[in-house]
């Protein structure tokens, strides 16, 4: 998989959580990147919510490649929700009109 700025991508943390994020930049040790959400499972299913609860939510977090195991391609479902929580904009979706 070829990562590049601007994907937004789930990360497999060392600790068993998962990110997901956008990357701004990727570096040799470490990637930049903007609005991590961890995904958490709770009683309605997958859920979204703030990595850092501390931090301001649109400052940019180093995460050091040491602290990830794994790192896929989102979702496309979770990908529309990751960009609506962070932007307040709902993608379009594809959609069949009939008539």
């Amino acid at each position: 998989m070829n990562l590049n700025a601007n994907d937004i991508v789930t990360f497999k943390l060392t600790t068993g959580e998962e990110i997901i994020a956008r990357i701004k930049t990727i570096e040799s040790d470490h990637y930049l990147i903007d609005q991590p959400i961890s995904a958490v499972l709770g009683p309605q299913g997958l859920q979204l919510m703030p990595s850092l609860f501390s931090a301001k939510m649109e400052q940019t977090v180093r995460l050091n490649t040491g602290s990830w195991i794994m790192v896929a391609e989102t979702r496309e479902d979770i990908r529309n929700s990751y960009i609506q929580a962070t932007t307040g904009i709902a993608p379009v979706t594809k959609q069949i009109i009939t008539g």
